[in-house]
């Protein structure tokens, strides 16, 4: 998949692979690359980027925790950031909806 087709799409996607928890940018990745079945591939410059935007406007919040001898910034979803993900499903469903609508159009419906 070209890498221009997550554009606009990212905030969506991270939101949505920290709605089950709290994951480091590592994890954040995985679960990413995992739920398209290994289609995106998301590099690091990519996301820690996005992540500490959407920190900064209030859609996560990140702590530091210790795993052995090295420490990891996981990053969680705030009341804010589930809202914003809501949007973002809606949003993305009105998008598919219509862009199918002109690709794909149903019998019978003029071209």
């Amino acid at each position: 998949m070209r890498a221009d087709a997550v554009r606009g799409h990212l905030d969506g996607l991270l939101l949505a692979v920290l709605e089950p928890g709290p994951l480091h940018g590592y994890a954040i990745i995985a679960a990413v690359q995992r739920r398209s079945g290994g289609t995106l591939e998301l590099k690091t410059g990519t996301i820690y980027p996005a992540l500490n935007r959407l920190e900064r406007v209030g859609l996560l919040r990140s702590t530091w925790l210790a795993e052995g001898e090295r420490r990891r910034r996981c990053y969680e979803l705030t009341e804010d950031g589930r809202r914003a993900l809501a949007g973002e499903r809606d949003a993305w469903r009105e998008f598919t909806s219509v862009i199918g609508a002109v690709l794909d159009p149903a019998p019978g419906h003029p071209a």
